[in-house]
């Protein structure tokens, strides 16, 4: 009876021993799985966020297209890119207002020593 419990003993230890390894083949699995979910969730995101830059942009030059099939908007476009001006218009130049620089009065012993190059 002892040969039998030993293996039986055996037989159980191998069976545990493969379905320990099953069950570790298996979580690697689901691991390599799981990460790959991760990966494509964040290119779902990033494709999303690329999307959202691109229709912004497709608004900002269709808003410019819009202004240059005007006229107007095409003289402002040449205006502002190579600064040209119709026949006998004029330069206005804006010049900022000058500040005042007020005097520092120094005490008179401050002139005394600068008298002296001490100050």
């Amino acid at each position: 009876m002892s040969r039998r419990t030993t293996r039986s003993n055996m037989r159980q230890y191998v069976t545990a021993t493969l379905l320990a390894f099953t069950v570790l083949w298996l979580l690697w699995l689901v691991w390599g799985i799981a990460r790959k979910e991760e990966i494509a969730r964040h290119a779902v995101k990033d494709t999303k966020q690329e999307l959202a830059a691109l229709e912004a942009r497709q608004a900002t030059l269709q808003a410019n297209m819009n202004e240059l099939s005007t006229e107007r908007g095409q003289e402002a476009t040449l205006r502002q890119t190579y600064g040209v001006a119709r026949p006998g218009e004029e330069v206005i130049i804006v010049v900022p207002p000058e500040k005042e620089v007020e005097e520092v009065k120094l005490p008179w012993y401050k002139k005394f020593l600068g008298f002296f190059g001490f100050w």
